[in-house]
């Protein structure tokens, strides 16, 4: 298990964060109006490119060679309590799976062009040594009745999570993304939401991996007490992921942040992950900009979050599986905004005239009819 280093403080991840270039964005907004197309016709794609130019700082931007997707794993005291419709062993089991290839998130990856890493961070079992060295305990603590973690394991957590950013940014990673894979792992990521948007739990609370009504009631009733233990320690983003959060979900936030302060853009995926956002963002001001929002998870609470952040969604699939998978069905769009903005001809490289009118004319009125 990873233990606190003294100067850990010191690196802290929850420190205010420099925002991408203006200059090599600016200059790839001007590089959209040379490219052999009506101005804006791309549509976001458009400001994909030019986000990663600017998180890249250059123009045009180099295209993606190594993306790397990372699934935080962890257990919660809260999963003994009926919020689940799956048993807490499944993380084990699912861990295991994901770094045997066989999950979701290893098939979307190798569609997208990706690579996993699963890392246990509390997983409440043994796990391969290969994914267990930042190990912060077993299982978190139920967040409706004691805190998640003590005030040295949430230092820990942090510290593993931007370690674990620093080792991938380090071995060659141009992207990100974070993953998230846990039972019961949506109660806590519910609470962080509806605590710092101020939002009612019957609002915030979703279904998570298929609960009945019995359940939903549970569930709801245990955001309700965990957010009333929450509410005092609001405004601190440690000790709010101490009481309310986890250790994953705590590793989650060092993770995005120090990727923000690595220079180094973040696709989020769904609700977990972006409960982790939300905090990271209060520790790390400005981090936001160096982040995406993948998709919209099916997780009422995964709206207000975004929303919160002024993130808008690539992509809406009814999807709620968590592993980085919505994450990785954005990917592709993200891919095509960075290579339409480096590859595609100039009118002057191409020889298309911008001054006659009734060619320019022609291109927009294709444009529009593509469109509609």
């Amino acid at each position: 298990m990873t233990t606190l280093s003294e100067d850990s403080s010191k690196s802290s991840p929850f420190r205010p964060v420099t925002a991408p270039s203006d200059a090599a964005r600016t200059s790839a907004v001007d590089r959209q109006r040379e490219l052999t197309k009506p101005a804006g016709s791309l549509g976001r794609l458009e400001k994909l490119g030019e986000w990663i130019a600017s998180c890249q700082d250059t123009c045009p931007p180099r295209s993606l060679e190594r993306v790397r997707v990372v699934v935080f794993a962890g257990d919660h005291g809260i999963a003994a309590h009926g919020v689940s419709a799956y048993p807490p062993g499944v993380t084990a089991q699912m861990v295991e799976n994901i770094r045997a290839g066989g999950a979701a998130v290893n098939v979307l990856a190798a569609i997208a062009g990706a690579t996993v890493r699963v890392v246990d961070i509390a997983v409440d079992a043994e796990t391969d040594p290969t994914v267990s060295a930042f190990k912060v305990r077993r299982s978190s603590g139920s967040i409706d009745r004691e805190d998640a973690l003590s005030e040295d394991e949430v230092l820990a957590a942090l510290a593993a999570g931007a370690a674990i950013a620093d080792e991938e940014v380090d071995g060659g990673a141009d992207l990100l993304i974070a993953g998230d894979m846990g039972i019961g792992n949506t109660t806590p990521a519910t609470v962080l939401i509806a605590t710092l948007t101020d939002t009612e739990p019957v609002a915030a609370v979703g279904r998570g991996t298929g609960i009945d009504d019995a359940g939903w009631i549970r569930k709801t009733a245990a955001i309700r007490d965990a957010m009333r233990r929450a509410r005092p320690v609001a405004k601190n983003p440690t000790d709010l992921l101490r009481v309310a959060g986890g250790a994953d979900i705590a590793a989650l936030a060092g993770f995005l942040a120090q990727a923000a302060h690595r220079r180094t853009p973040v696709i989020l995926d769904g609700l977990v992950v972006t409960a982790a956002a939300l905090v990271a963002e209060d520790g790390a001001a400005g981090a936001r900009d160096w982040w995406v929002a993948g998709h919209r998870s099916v997780e009422p609470a995964h709206s207000f979050a975004l929303r919160h952040l002024r993130l808008e969604p690539l992509v809406e699939l009814d999807m709620r599986l968590g592993e980085g998978s919505g994450a990785l069905a954005a990917l592709p769009l993200v891919r095509a905004g960075v290579d339409t903005l480096n590859s595609m001809a100039t009118f002057a490289d191409a020889g298309v005239s911008t001054g006659d009118t009734e060619a320019h004319s022609s291109i927009e009125d294709h444009s529009t009819i593509e469109d509609h």
